[in-house]
């Protein structure tokens, strides 16, 4: 044989290696393990969100691995394609392999068989009948026929074959299950984004990054009427309307143009009484670009508008842009002059505190906050207490330390507006605050929470605020300017001295009075941190200065010389602000302790303002996905031979008969029969088919 017949044969024979492998059970098998492991990694991890969330989530090391792998977009991923592509070739070779050979079977009456082949059958059984063979054969096929069995008569050289069959569409279920998958992948290609990634690979097409008015936006970033399949979202506020959709991309996101534009005209929101979403639904005005045509439409949850072959669906709901009309509290210094604020959510708002400049990015308005006000609510503090030894930090946890022990303990209650907004400095470090608009009730006090974390992964934490006479939080708010004001701290320590020492010793023990001054100058400078941390750590490291034996006895000293002066502090203030002095009573005790606590947390609270929420105008939006999926309908066809296919395997079951007729030995005009049956799967059913007919065919007519 000549090298090239050789080379010939040694590639014939790789291809048909390739087709093999490709081909077999344990190749598709592993595909298909794969594809699962895929499935369970796109259902777990949320696909194709904003990459800084990946980050957030991840860490950066991780972040960069996962990328790698494609895993925030799983299913459009060129692995996850490849091994659908691989699994459609090797599905269509097994069919091709074995299609033909099944369909041949199913065809086929098996009349090659011999009588001694039939001997060798469990089930089995023999009889002589008083009729010559043809009669009987004939008999024998017709009662075949009464039994649902094709019957077919074969002369044989020393005999007469009747061979039946019954079921033989069984074979239908592997073609019809195996054709399906096939389908279904192709459909599932038609509805992924390679339409879309090969306008990007060939036709010059890149995701957006920037930000800006959509109109605005170059061609180049924009996906034609022609796109074959898209899934995106628009977002609609009430009175506006959109006529594209956005879809997001790992890089940014790329414009599809809608055939029509869809106008909202109102959005209705129903609520639990947990304050979960029971029902929305949109009322929108459709107008086709092409006719003109202009209808009303009303788009729910799981109930879509479909037009023109695009389906719009009730996706979600979000703030269109609410008016909101806060007042601005300092939250450091001695200038306690509050000022006015107007924010849109969906904006940001400029802010300036002395040589500082701040952006204020307002993010969200909720009209309405169902919570859990149990005494075990999840209302975490901004900060808990660390102190010198395990009795004072139980006693500053107590002040100031978490509530949220049982989640069992629930009493949900609408707390009224809350506003959500992220508070950014010139360096571009951000931080997301949560603050209610009306005083809440915590343990039977009134308090205005102010919600603070430093990432979007964290829960928040809650500056509490109580709620003065007036329910407002300019007491507390004089309060602090009065702490963060040197002259004011000094007056207040000597008036706590003079009231501390009876007025019969003032002149005999004028040192012992500044001395107690001192003490209660130095107690209130030492709790307002003057530049530095403040608050009960600021205490805490203190007392850590003095030796273990006497920390404890110092402690309660302290506190009881700070709580004193700070009432003093509060009294200066009002006397400052000509405001008649406060009742010595309880409720101002109360709400004194709680100042302080609140004073202490908001060391941690990091912004140089609390916005307080007076005014709002609520505007809704409504938040739609747009999807053109022509892969659907070939999924569904691909669902249909899937039930054919599982239905004709395991409820189909092919049943073969054979019935030998030769003429019996001694006796003229008799004929000897000998019938075999066999199954794919012996059930009972089959049993009690065979004693039937092992019964039935014997009879005389």
């Amino acid at each position: 044989m000549s090298t090239t017949g050789i080379e010939l044969n040694t590639k014939r024979r790789t291809l048909a290696e390739a087709v093999e492998l490709l081909s077999s059970m344990r190749f598709a098998i592993s595909l298909l393990v794969i594809i699962a492991i895929a499935a369970v990694i796109g259902t777990v991890m949320k696909q194709n969100e904003p990459m800084s969330n990946y980050v957030n989530q991840f860490g950066p090391f991780w972040f960069a691995v996962f990328q790698k792998m494609s895993l925030y977009a799983v299913y459009s991923a060129w692995w996850f394609m490849l091994i659908l592509g691989f699994l459609i070739v090797s599905t269509g070779l097994c069919i091709t392999r074995n299609a033909p050979k099944m369909i041949k079977d199913m065809r086929s009456w098996r009349e090659n068989v011999r009588e001694v082949s039939l001997r060798n059958f469990h089930h089995k059984t023999e009889w002589v009948a008083p009729l010559p063979r043809a009669a009987l054969a004939g008999q024998s096929a017709m009662r075949l026929r009464h039994a649902g069995y094709g019957a077919k008569i074969v002369e044989k050289e020393h005999g007469t074959l009747v061979a039946a069959k019954k079921g033989a569409a069984n074979k239908f279920g592997y073609i019809f299950a195996h054709s399906s998958i096939i389908i279904i992948m192709v459909g599932g290609l038609l509805d992924s984004d390679l339409p879309i990634r090969f306008q990007q690979w060939f036709m010059g097409k890149t995701p957006f990054a920037g930000s800006g008015a959509i109109s605005e936006i170059a061609p180049r970033h924009r996906l034609g009427l022609g796109n074959p399949t898209f899934r995106g979202n628009t977002l609609i506020s009430e009175g506006q309307s959109s006529a594209v959709a956005i879809i997001p991309q790992a890089s940014g996101v790329l414009v599809q143009e809608l055939p029509f534009t869809i106008r909202l005209k109102k959005f209705d929101i129903d609520f639990y009484s947990t304050g979960m979403p029971k029902l929305f639904a949109s009322h929108v005005q459709v107008q086709d670009h092409a006719s003109g045509k202009t209808f009303d439409a009303v788009i729910k949850v799981n109930e879509p508008l479909i037009y023109n072959g695009v389906a719009v669906y009730q996706s979600s709901f979000d703030d269109g842009g609410s008016k909101l009309k806060l007042t601005a509290f300092p939250m450091s210094g001695a200038d306690g002059q509050s000022f006015q604020m107007a924010g849109e959510v969906g904006s940001a708002s400029p802010l300036k505190r002395g040589a500082e400049e701040y952006t204020v990015e307002w993010s969200g308005f909720r009209p309405f906050n169902v919570e859990n006000m149990g005494s075990d609510a999840d209302l975490r503090a901004v900060t808990r207490g660390k102190s010198f030894n395990e009795q004072f930090a139980a006693g500053l946890d107590k002040h100031s330390g978490s509530a949220a022990k049982n989640a069992n303990n629930k009493d949900l209650k609408n707390v009224g507006p809350s506003v959500q907004y992220k508070l950014r400095d010139k360096t571009g470090q951000a931080r997301e605050y949560q603050n209610y608009m009306q005083p809440v009730t915590l343990d039977g006090v009134q308090v205005f929470l102010s919600g603070v974390r430093a990432s979007p992964a964290e829960p928040f934490n809650y500056l509490r605020i109580p709620a003065d006479d007036a329910h407002s939080v300019k007491e507390w708010m004089r309060l602090r300017t009065a702490l963060a004001d040197p002259s004011l701290r000094e007056r207040a320590a000597e008036r706590y001295a003079l009231r501390s020492l009876p007025p019969s010793s003032a002149g005999a023990a004028a040192p012992l009075v500044r001395q107690l001054q001192d003490s209660a100058a130095k107690s209130l400078a030492i709790f307002a941190g003057d530049g530095k941390l403040g608050g009960y750590q600021a205490v805490s490291q203190f007392l850590e200065k003095i030796p273990k034996e006497e920390q404890e006895k110092a402690a309660n000293i302290f506190m009881k010389i700070l709580n004193g002066t700070m009432w003093e502090l509060w009294q200066a203030a009002r006397e400052r602000a000509a405001l008649a002095p406060v009742t010595p009573d309880e409720a101002h005790a109360r709400f004194l302790q709680l100042s302080t606590n609140a004073l202490s947390d908001s060391f941690f609270y990091g912004a140089p303002v609390y916005l307080q929420l007076d005014e709002f105008n609520e505007v809704k939006a409504s938040v739609l996905q747009v999807t053109r999926s022509p892969g659907k309908k070939v999924v569904y066809l691909g669902c249909l031979f899937l039930v054919l296919g599982v239905f004709s395997m395991f409820y189909i079951r092919e049943r073969r008969l054979w019935i030998w007729l030769r003429d019996a030995p001694g006796e003229p005009g008799a004929t000897h029969a000998l019938m075999a049956m066999s199954t794919q799967r012996k059930t009972l059913d089959f049993e009690q088919e065979f004693e039937k007919l092992k019964a039935k065919l014997p009879q005389s007519a």
